[in-house]
């Protein structure tokens, strides 16, 4: 199925318009828990506005998508599995462990805000479920749902408490981020930050714990989305996609906006509730849109290129940010920190044509892409 490498391309550049602005913001990884990374309250001029449209389609949106498609990844495994009789989970669960211990690597040599590691357990939880009866895991996936909007609910209402129900309109330049934590990534070395991911570390990895029901309820609806046909090159796999653009687009993107102009409070309930809505819709769009493409060009070649070395390029993008943006490389984080939001969404172009690139290049030359083809050989062995 050629359209899940291109929606794989899409979701991880799509991924990098959000993490762009964490590698960007005062106290980087650590400021965003003090919201050094969130949306400014609304400015009408030019770079507020392109600012806002940029984070306003990204945020939320391509991480929920690329949850759904490592659910389609799921399914296409367990498929494989049971086609060629072998047991399940398996051997999947090293392909999980290696998931595992490649994220703990990259959080702490490379990036904070790591989606690896939450992946690899609710992939394990996952392929555990998938051996149950098909009532059992609609029935799991509605509870992660309901424990989903659950948790959702009590943290809306605990920021609404905290601020008195006024809704607080987001912070933007630096969001109360400590000296420390600014110091640390405009002009500290590579071990110090390091040392301060590890010692902030908790905090850090709270994402994946707020939103684990979340994760695995999109893993369910990736697997169910892929039985269903959605991605197949058919009439019914056309219908499917059809009517996941509709409905989640014209849910999604209200619902998202309204809890944009409703101010910081309601930021959790946009990101992980209004958000995965429109990523339904996203996936919808993407595929439609490639299904009118009657000969691949160079943007769908690239695009697949980056989804079939997904892994790899994920990875790769941070450390460039980390590179452009800390003060062990160019600190553009700091230098330009007075030049507005122009050059944080350069940096993304400038990432994502190097990724196309890249990725084009390595696969004239090789199967898979660096990480995926160490991935391979240790689960060979």
């Amino acid at each position: 199925m050629a359209l899940l490498d291109v929606l794989r391309g899409v979701a991880i550049l799509g991924t990098l318009m959000t993490n762009v602005w964490i590698f960007a913001a005062p106290g980087a990884e650590v400021g965003v828990l003090k919201g050094g990374a969130a949306m400014s309250a609304f400015d009408a001029s030019w770079p507020g506005m392109a600012e806002g449209t940029f984070r306003f389609l990204a945020d939320g949106k391509f991480l929920s998508m690329l949850t759904i498609l490592f659910g389609v990844g799921l399914a296409i495994q367990f498929r494989s599995a049971a086609k060629h009789g072998r047991t399940w989970p398996g051997r999947y669960k090293w392909r999980a462990l290696f998931l595992f211990v490649e994220g703990t690597v990259h959080f702490v040599l490379v990036f904070a805000w790591d989606v690896l590691m939450g992946y690899a357990v609710v992939a394990l939880l996952v392929a555990w479920q998938l051996t149950r009866t098909a009532r059992t895991q609609r029935v799991l996936m509605a509870v992660a749902a309901g424990v989903h909007v659950a948790v959702l609910a009590l943290l809306t209402a605990a920021a609404l408490g905290s601020t008195g129900g006024q809704g607080g309109s987001g912070s933007g330049s630096g969001g109360g981020a400590s000296a420390e934590a600014v110091a640390t990534y405009a002009e500290g070395s590579y071990p110090q930050q390091i040392a301060f991911r590890l010692h902030n570390a908790i905090g850090l990895r709270i994402e994946p714990v707020i939103s684990f029901a979340l994760l695995v309820f999109l893993f369910h609806l990736g697997v169910r989305l892929f039985r269903a046909g959605a991605f197949a090159p058919d009439a019914n796999g056309r219908r499917i996609r059809r009517r996941m653009c509709v409905w989640g687009l014209s849910i999604g993107l209200p619902l998202n906006a309204l809890t944009a102009a409703a101010g910081s409070d309601f930021y959790l309930l946009g990101r992980y509730g209004a958000a995965p809505v429109v990523a339904i819709g996203y996936l919808g769009l993407i595929g439609l849109i490639v299904d009118r493409v009657r000969r691949p060009g160079p943007l769908t070649a690239g695009l697949s290129a980056i989804g079939r070395t997904a892994l790899s390029c994920y990875v790769f993008q941070n450390v460039l940010c980390m590179l452009a943006c800390y003060g062990i490389g160019l600190g553009l984080a700091a230098r330009w920190a007075d030049h507005g939001p122009w050059w944080v969404m350069g940096l993304w172009v400038v990432v994502c044509v190097v990724l196309f690139t890249g990725a084009r290049l390595w696969l004239r030359y090789f199967a898979h892409g660096p990480l995926e083809t160490v991935q391979r050989r240790l689960l060979r062995s």
